[in-house]
């Protein structure tokens, strides 16, 4: 049974490639897909990035032709996935009117400055190339492509998802996934329970009866956000398997979530909670903030929990409770997806082994090692938009993205390259990452090609006093580096409050006038660090950090390299 599962689920995954296809560059007729698909972006920045990059994949007929909208966060404090849902629905209240309540939307949450994948950080997660399809797809794609199927079963309302995961699902054969209950309803997915700790968790009805289907609908007692173990079997959120037909290969297991639905009236009720909470200064989230409310088992104790907050605002406890009064007795319904996946990429090591090493995941997308690329073939690595030289090497597990790289360059194992131009026989080290972004300067373009181990916390922050210790590059305290490098205690700055140093916010990167010398120079700091030996970074060379380049960079000029690698592929390729 398990054998047939997979291969149930290899055939439905790729029926919903070929149907989201067929429709790239097209008018779909209505019913058939969404009538607008709406991001959100952390702020003006951002928005104008995925705006460029959306209008450019319409233009080059990407996308099916329907209404795209990008959605920026109020400016001021952070407000979360949670803010974005109820300032984004507002704004679709506003702009559309009466047929607000008509329409069937897909919002993705793409805000958020991916620390822990930063060669998302510039343009965007949902912008996150994935190696299969022609042309090329990206995450963005690939959530249409999953959810191609939803909006001919879906009453008006609104699913909300996120822009760095993948749901792959089967249903038997003439059954559907269908929105159309009062509500939320929610997705939920068979997981061993350590995935249930890191994600939310439904309780579902004992009463009702369970049975082997692939797809099943319950009633939804309460909501788990990244309960423990305890609290799991406590709340009675444990099952156990009834069958050997399951993906998993454990006895017991939870249901955990991906994404959900509202109707068109629960959203209404959300713009009106708004109202209520404004101005928003505190983050909340859209799962763990508005699921907990719902169910008739919910109580108002987990508004006061702050475990899993990372910044804990003092108004925060009293958004939640108004949040919580407000949607407490709407209906939470769940669809039970048993035969399906969940995959998460948003951290450089979940990116590396899903695209070089994870076979399942390979053989269920059909994911390619070499992906509108000119470049020699190799299995156990994965090139995706990218120019290399025949005598080139790329080491096993490693991901080469948007680059173009010169005779003889060799590519070590474990790494991850981004947005880089490498000139000829360069030889980069095992398990870093290294991408280069273009930023603005009063009279010209820099370039600035930043440098991190692949299991290097780049969050991770300490006060000024200790950062020079605590904080370590390749595993070398930045105290060390900072002597191979060749610099004073002066010369290493934080670009922003210096009660809160990381390796996002520490200036080490120098600043270039092109690709090439941005990268070699970031290459020899980093061959440094790695040997012991010292590379003596010129004193008038003005440094940038990760934080800063964002800050400053040009997106025209990031965008202009990728077009045209673009032209060049399919001029060379004739496509």
């Amino acid at each position: 049974m398990k054998h047939e599962n997979i291969q149930g689920l290899k055939h439905a995954t790729r029926q919903k490639l070929k149907t989201f296809d067929s429709m790239r560059g097209r008018a779909v007729p209505s019913g058939l897909f969404w009538d607008a698909v709406v991001v959100s972006a952390a702020d003006e920045s951002q928005r104008e990035a995925y705006e460029l990059q959306i209008r450019a994949k319409v233009s080059r007929h990407e996308l099916p032709l329907v209404q795209y909208l990008v959605l920026s966060d109020p400016p001021g404090a952070k407000i979360g996935n949670g803010g974005s849902t109820l300032h984004c629905l507002r704004h679709l209240s506003e702009l559309l009117g009466k047929t607000f309540s008509s329409m069937k939307v897909l919002l993705i949450h793409a805000g958020g400055s991916s620390q822990r994948l930063p060669s998302a950080s510039a343009l965007g997660k949902l912008f996150m190339a994935v190696p299969l399809g022609e042309p090329l797809y990206q995450m963005l794609e690939l959530k249409l492509a999953m959810y191609v199927d939803f909006p001919a079963q879906m009453k008006p309302g609104v699913l909300v998802t996120c822009a760095d995961d993948i749901e792959l699902y089967h249903v038997p054969e003439g059954t559907s996934v269908a929105f159309d209950k009062p509500g939320f309803t929610a997705l939920a997915h068979p997981s061993p329970l350590t995935i249930g700790t890191t994600h939310g968790v439904f309780v579902l009805d004992s009463s009702e009866n369970s049975s082997d289907l692939e797809m099943e609908n319950k009633s939804c007692l309460r909501f788990l956000h990244k309960p423990s173990v305890e609290t799991m079997k406590e709340a009675g959120a444990v099952c156990k398997q009834q069958s050997p037909s399951s993906l998993l290969s454990e006895a017991e297991f939870v249901y955990t979530d991906s994404t959900y639905y509202m109707d068109s009236a629960t959203a209404r009720r959300l713009v009106y909670l708004l109202t209520q909470i404004e101005p928003l200064d505190c983050e909340i989230d859209a799962y763990g903030d508005f699921l907990q409310a719902l169910g008739p088992n919910a109580t108002v104790d987990y508004t006061c929990n702050t475990a899993n907050v990372v910044k804990k605002e003092k108004t925060l406890v009293e958004v939640r409770q108004k949040i919580f009064h407000h949607l407490k007795g709407t209906p939470l319904n769940v669809i039970l997806l048993n035969n399906s996946k969940f995959y998460h990429i948003g951290t450089t090591t979940e990116y590396l082994f899903h695209l070089t090493e994870d076979e399942a995941l390979r053989s269920e997308l059909g994911l390619l090692s070499s992906a509108f690329s000119l470049q020699n073939s190799q299995d156990d690595c994965c090139v995706m938009h990218s120019i290399l030289h025949p005598s080139c090497s790329v080491g096993p597990g490693t991901v080469v993205e948007y680059c173009r790289l010169g005779a003889g360059v060799s590519v070590g194992k474990g790494s991850i390259l981004s947005s880089c131009w490498v000139n000829s026989d360069l030889i980069i080290p095992d398990g870093v990452f290294m991408h280069n972004l273009c930023v603005n300067q009063k009279d010209k373009p820099g370039f600035v090609t930043v440098v991190f181990g692949i299991q290097d916390n780049v969050k991770l922050s300490v006060g000024s006093s200790e950062a020079m210790e605590a904080l370590s590059l390749c595993g070398v305290t930045l105290k060390n580096c900072r002597t191979f490098w060749g610099l004073d205690q002066e010369a290493v700055r934080f670009s922003s409050d210096m009660s809160c140093c990381s390796l996002w916010n520490a200036c080490l990167f120098p600043v270039c006038s092109d690709k090439q010398s941005s990268f070699l120079t970031s290459l020899k700091m980093l061959q440094a660090v790695k040997t012991g030996s010292e590379f003596s970074i010129p004193k008038n060379m003005k440094l940038m950090s990760m934080q800063e380049s964002l800050v400053c960079k040009n997106l025209e000029e990031m965008l202009t390299f990728r077009n045209e690698m673009y032209d060049d592929i399919k001029r060379r390729c004739n496509i």
